[in-house]
Protein backbone atom coordinates (compact mmCIF):
# COMPACT_ATOMS: atom_id res chain seq x y z
CA UNK A 1 0.00 0.00 0.00
CA UNK A 2 2.68 2.49 0.98
CA UNK A 3 4.78 1.63 -2.08
CA UNK A 4 1.93 2.32 -4.50
CA UNK A 5 1.11 5.60 -2.77
CA UNK A 6 4.74 6.70 -2.93
CA UNK A 7 4.91 5.77 -6.60
CA UNK A 8 1.75 7.78 -7.35
CA UNK A 9 3.15 10.82 -5.52
CA UNK A 10 6.48 10.50 -7.33
CA UNK A 11 4.76 10.19 -10.71
CA UNK A 12 2.51 13.18 -9.97
CA UNK A 13 5.49 15.31 -8.95
CA UNK A 14 7.53 14.29 -12.01
CA UNK A 15 4.68 15.32 -14.29
CA UNK A 16 4.10 18.57 -12.38
CA UNK A 17 7.81 19.44 -12.48
CA UNK A 18 8.21 18.71 -16.19
CA UNK A 19 5.04 20.56 -17.19
CA UNK A 20 5.30 23.32 -14.60
CA UNK A 21 8.37 25.15 -15.87
CA UNK A 22 6.34 27.11 -18.39
CA UNK A 23 2.64 27.70 -17.65
CA UNK A 24 1.82 27.90 -21.38
CA UNK A 25 4.53 25.91 -23.16
CA UNK A 26 2.70 25.51 -26.45
CA UNK A 27 2.63 22.31 -28.49
CA UNK A 28 6.43 21.99 -28.75
CA UNK A 29 6.95 22.32 -25.01
CA UNK A 30 4.34 19.68 -24.21
CA UNK A 31 5.93 17.28 -26.71
CA UNK A 32 9.34 17.86 -25.12
CA UNK A 33 7.95 17.27 -21.62
CA UNK A 34 6.28 14.06 -22.73
CA UNK A 35 9.48 12.90 -24.44
CA UNK A 36 11.46 13.51 -21.25
CA UNK A 37 8.81 11.70 -19.20
CA UNK A 38 8.88 8.74 -21.60
CA UNK A 39 12.69 8.70 -21.39
CA UNK A 40 12.53 8.51 -17.60
CA UNK A 41 9.97 5.72 -17.88
CA UNK A 42 12.23 3.90 -20.37
CA UNK A 43 15.17 3.93 -17.96
CA UNK A 44 13.01 2.84 -15.02
CA UNK A 45 11.51 0.09 -17.18
CA UNK A 46 14.99 -1.12 -18.14
CA UNK A 47 16.06 -1.29 -14.50
CA UNK A 48 12.89 -3.06 -13.41
CA UNK A 49 13.06 -5.43 -16.35
CA UNK A 50 16.61 -6.39 -15.41
CA UNK A 51 15.74 -6.85 -11.76
CA UNK A 52 12.47 -8.76 -12.20
CA UNK A 53 13.53 -11.01 -15.09
CA UNK A 54 16.78 -12.04 -13.40
CA UNK A 55 15.01 -14.79 -11.46
CA UNK A 56 13.07 -16.10 -14.47
CA UNK A 57 14.13 -18.44 -17.22
CA UNK A 58 14.75 -16.87 -20.60
CA UNK A 59 11.56 -15.43 -22.04
CA UNK A 60 11.63 -16.75 -25.60
CA UNK A 61 8.01 -16.69 -26.67
CA UNK A 62 6.07 -13.45 -27.16
CA UNK A 63 3.26 -14.83 -24.98
CA UNK A 64 5.73 -15.34 -22.10
CA UNK A 65 6.96 -11.77 -22.50
CA UNK A 66 3.40 -10.39 -22.44
CA UNK A 67 2.61 -12.43 -19.33
CA UNK A 68 5.74 -11.01 -17.72
CA UNK A 69 4.66 -7.45 -18.54
CA UNK A 70 1.05 -7.90 -17.42
CA UNK A 71 1.70 -9.87 -14.27
CA UNK A 72 5.21 -9.36 -12.92
CA UNK A 73 6.15 -5.85 -14.07
CA UNK A 74 2.74 -4.21 -13.62
CA UNK A 75 2.13 -5.88 -10.26
CA UNK A 76 5.55 -4.67 -9.06
CA UNK A 77 4.58 -1.10 -9.99
CA UNK A 78 0.85 -0.81 -9.36
CA UNK A 79 -0.06 -3.89 -7.25
CA UNK A 80 -2.58 -4.78 -9.97
CA UNK A 81 -2.45 -6.83 -13.12
CA UNK A 82 -2.48 -4.75 -16.27
CA UNK A 83 -6.08 -5.57 -17.25
CA UNK A 84 -7.45 -3.57 -14.31
CA UNK A 85 -5.02 -0.66 -14.33
CA UNK A 86 -6.43 2.82 -13.94
CA UNK A 87 -4.05 5.68 -14.50
CA UNK A 88 -3.87 9.36 -15.36
CA UNK A 89 -4.79 9.38 -19.05
CA UNK A 90 -3.04 12.69 -19.79
CA UNK A 91 0.46 11.42 -18.96
CA UNK A 92 0.62 7.92 -20.33
CA UNK A 93 4.12 8.67 -21.62
CA UNK A 94 5.72 7.30 -18.45
CA UNK A 95 3.97 3.88 -18.55
CA UNK A 96 4.68 3.67 -22.30
CA UNK A 97 8.35 4.29 -21.57
CA UNK A 98 8.24 1.68 -18.79
CA UNK A 99 6.92 -0.96 -21.15
CA UNK A 100 9.39 -0.04 -23.91
CA UNK A 101 12.32 -0.10 -21.46
CA UNK A 102 11.35 -3.47 -19.99
CA UNK A 103 10.99 -4.95 -23.48
CA UNK A 104 14.36 -3.50 -24.45
CA UNK A 105 15.95 -5.26 -21.49
CA UNK A 106 14.48 -8.52 -22.77
CA UNK A 107 16.03 -7.87 -26.19
CA UNK A 108 12.83 -6.74 -27.91
CA UNK A 109 12.80 -3.41 -29.71
CA UNK A 110 9.28 -2.01 -29.80
CA UNK A 111 7.01 0.98 -30.20
CA UNK A 112 4.48 1.45 -27.41
CA UNK A 113 1.48 3.73 -27.67
CA UNK A 114 -1.54 4.29 -25.48
CA UNK A 115 -5.10 5.31 -26.20
CA UNK A 116 -8.06 6.18 -24.03
CA UNK A 117 -11.39 4.90 -25.30
CA UNK A 118 -13.45 5.49 -22.16
CA UNK A 119 -12.20 6.98 -18.91
CA UNK A 120 -10.65 5.79 -16.65
CA UNK A 121 -9.52 2.80 -18.72
CA UNK A 122 -6.75 2.95 -21.29
CA UNK A 123 -5.27 0.54 -23.82
CA UNK A 124 -1.61 0.01 -24.59
CA UNK A 125 -0.49 -1.17 -28.01
CA UNK A 126 2.93 -2.78 -28.34
CA UNK A 127 4.40 -3.08 -31.82
CA UNK A 128 7.45 -5.33 -31.90
CA UNK A 129 10.06 -4.25 -34.43
CA UNK A 130 11.48 -7.28 -36.22
CA UNK A 131 15.18 -7.18 -37.01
Amino acid sequence: MADSTLFEFLHTEMVAELCGHDPDPGPGGVKLSLAVLEGVGFRVGQALGERLSREMLALREELDVLKFLCKDLWVALFQKQMDSLRTNHQFLAFPCGLLRGALSTLGIESLVSASVAALPACKFQVLIQKS
